[in-house]
């Protein structure tokens, strides 16, 4: 099931956009302000963030900023005119696509997937994690748009676990997976970059102690409670 968060203050719109998208396997989170969204992404993760426009205090164009300073998650915005030059700076600005009120249910859920179907295909090399990106092409790790110094084990050691969260691994996998099967590493070692994995992420404010757990006497799992 993908996780939709929908930003909007009036109630009445998200309680209708939440009834279109539901029933189509979407969790439906729902927010009634710009703040609320960017709160949310910076602890949890969403598959598609559909943004209304006029909002007070924090627009929609501010909100889309905001979050992409620290996640590239698919933004719909969602906008009562059809103006063109309202839509070319969602676009400029960081947004995927955008639908006008009032829109087509089939229409929605259609971008809806064009958009997250997008991301994936670019992305499949890149992992994004409650405002933590792994990305395999520049070799970057980020927190909230900060870069984590890591080095090429640890580098390799998160992305195995942030692309099989919930896996058990044992050491002796790990070893195998980034050392290579010849490689003779005894297995303190991957305690070793472990430690300094978490001491790392710990630092720049990410909390690695509720997701990389030691699973006594066998090794360790990056853990995604999907209740959440």
């Amino acid at each position: 099931m993908k996780t939709a968060l929908l930003v909007d203050d009036e109630q009445r719109m998200l309680d209708l956009l939440s009834l279109y998208i539901s029933p189509h396997n979407y969790r439906c989170i729902k927010c009634a302000s710009g703040m609320e969204a960017i709160e949310y992404l910076k602890k949890e993760s969403a598959d598609v963030v559909i943004l209304d426009v006029m909002m007070p205090e924090m627009d929609g164009w501010e909100t889309c900023e905001k979050i992409r300073e620290f996640s590239n998650v698919p933004i719909i915005m969602l906008t009562a005119r059809n103006d063109k030059n309202d839509i070319v700076k969602g676009l400029r600005i960081g947004a995927d696509d955008y639908v006008t009120k009032p829109f087509n249910e089939e229409e929605l859920l259609a971008r809806i997937e064009a958009v997250i179907r997008r991301y994936e295909n670019q992305n499949k090399n890149k992992v994004a994690f409650k405002g933590l990106i792994w990305d395999h092409n520049s070799f970057e790790l980020k927190y909230e748009g900060i870069s984590i110094k890591v080095t090429p084990k640890e580098f390799a050691l998160i992305g195995l676990f942030l692309r099989n969260p919930n896996k058990v691994f044992t050491r002796e996998h790990l070893l195998s997976s980034v050392w290579g099967q010849l490689a003779e590493t005894e297995d303190r070692t991957i305690d070793s970059h472990i430690r300094n994995i978490r001491e790392k992420l710990r630092k720049a404010g990410f909390p690695i102690d509720e997701h990389l757990l030691t699973v006594w006497g066998i090794g360790y799992k990056w853990r995604v409670d999907d209740n959440k």
